[in-house]
């Protein structure tokens, strides 16, 4: 591989440089080069959620995202998103209000928040169940996920 064969992005606020084939994806650059399995694999269609991590901040599926499409930009994964000491908010509300159960889906679900969070600090019920739709739960009924998220929106992401 020559170096147009690289990809260079921040990566959870630090630089990082990739061997990235053109036709990679970015859950692949991330999983399989980068060893960051936080990020999961569902559907591989764009329809679960289940790889959503932040571009820029913005919550996108990096199943249907070709990895050099993040050169020069910021990318955040569920790894990103802890700070250095204990969980985020969102984390933490996820884990206090019984928000998982297998817990497969549960990194986009915080991804997907955090943005959210992010964007608009106190959103409405109907804004939370909006920005979640693209996230797929095969466990619960969405209500404690929902919950969750309103209550971390008492507190920073």
């Amino acid at each position: 591989m020559g170096s147009d064969d690289r990809v260079s992005f921040t990566l959870n606020d630090r630089p990082v440089q990739a061997a990235c084939p053109p036709e990679r994806i970015l859950l692949d650059l991330l999983r399989e080069e980068l060893r960051l399995t936080g990020t999961k694999r569902g559907c591989d269609l764009g329809t679960c959620g289940c790889c959503t991590v932040l571009i820029d901040g913005r919550p996108t599926l990096s199943c249907l995202t070709l990895a050099r499409l993040v050169e020069a930009r910021s990318v955040t994964t569920i790894e990103g998103v802890s700070p250095a000491q204990g969980l985020s908010a969102v984390q933490r509300a996820f884990v206090e209000l019984g928000a998982t159960q297998c817990g497969f889906c549960t990194p986009g679900f915080v991804m997907t928040a955090t943005a959210l969070l992010r964007e608009h600090p106190h959103p409405s019920r109907s804004e939370i169940e909006q920005a979640i739709s693209g996230n797929l739960c095969r466990c619960t009924g969405y209500l404690a996920i929902v919950r969750a998220i309103e209550s971390a929106a008492g507190s920073a992401p």
